[in-house]
């Protein structure tokens, strides 16, 4: 209790630049832990919904049956997305007639390149925030710490004897800017590199969908006697 009301005190004694460096580290600090719980669950669904769908998928049933079950007018996300745009695509080819096969197939893998960058946009959504305040909080701490050491010796020059009971609080002010920096910078890092890692299991998940879409879609886009010689 002592030490918090010490600490307390000293943010209350710093100098108005200092006092202004930590109220923006505990603002980047609150913020990043919004974006960690909110990109934790945010995540945490986009995984479920493409643990459902890829069961839905692969259960047999038609793709038209799948796209049918999808909620029409609803923004899907993830691998639902994905299989939309293509499924999408693939039956406008189908419908204006004589369309060569190679033609139909870039168009429908062009629609699932779109709608997986769209995914990828929406997966990496604040993890540039996280990068920035895990890079950049410690340097600004140390801002706050180099002013107020700077501060300290100015007052230490305007004596003519210093002892350390002057020194010590101006000192010790400044350094809670650098650990109030590290406070606002490790949790960003560490959830960074989480996140980057699920970030990069989904996409690669995306593309693997994708390309096995895509290889449905060539077959059902090959001529019956072409599929008969293979």
């Amino acid at each position: 209790m002592t030490a918090q009301l010490s600490i307390s005190h000293l943010i209350l004694q710093a100098s108005g630049l200092v006092q202004v460096v930590m109220g923006l580290l505990l603002l980047a600090s609150l913020i990043s832990w919004a974006v960690i719980f909110g990109k934790r669950s945010g995540l945490a669904r986009i995984r479920a919904l493409a643990d459902r769908f890829e069961e839905r998928f692969w259960s047999g049933g038609t793709l038209s049956q799948l796209y049918e079950s999808l909620k029409p007018g609803k923004e899907e996300e993830g691998l639902a997305a994905i299989f939309r745009a293509g499924f999408e695509e693939f039956t406008r080819q189908q419908q204006h007639g004589r369309v060569a096969a190679e033609d139909a197939l870039a168009s429908v893998q062009r629609a699932m390149r779109v709608s997986q960058a769209r995914e990828a946009e929406r997966l990496e959504g604040g993890l540039a925030f996280l990068a920035t305040v895990g890079s950049t909080s410690p340097y600004v701490g140390l801002f706050g710490t180099v002013w107020g050491i700077m501060n300290a010796f100015i007052a230490i020059g305007n004596v003519k004897q210093a002892t350390i009971a002057m020194v010590a609080p101006g000192i010790a002010e400044a350094l809670v800017a650098t650990a109030m920096g590290l406070f606002a910078a490790i949790p960003a890092v560490v959830a960074y590199n989480f996140f980057t890692s699920r970030v990069d299991s989904l996409e690669t998940r995306f593309n693997t969908f994708a390309e096995e879409f895509t290889g449905i879609v060539e077959r059902g886009l090959r001529p019956p006697a072409a599929a008969g010689h293979s």
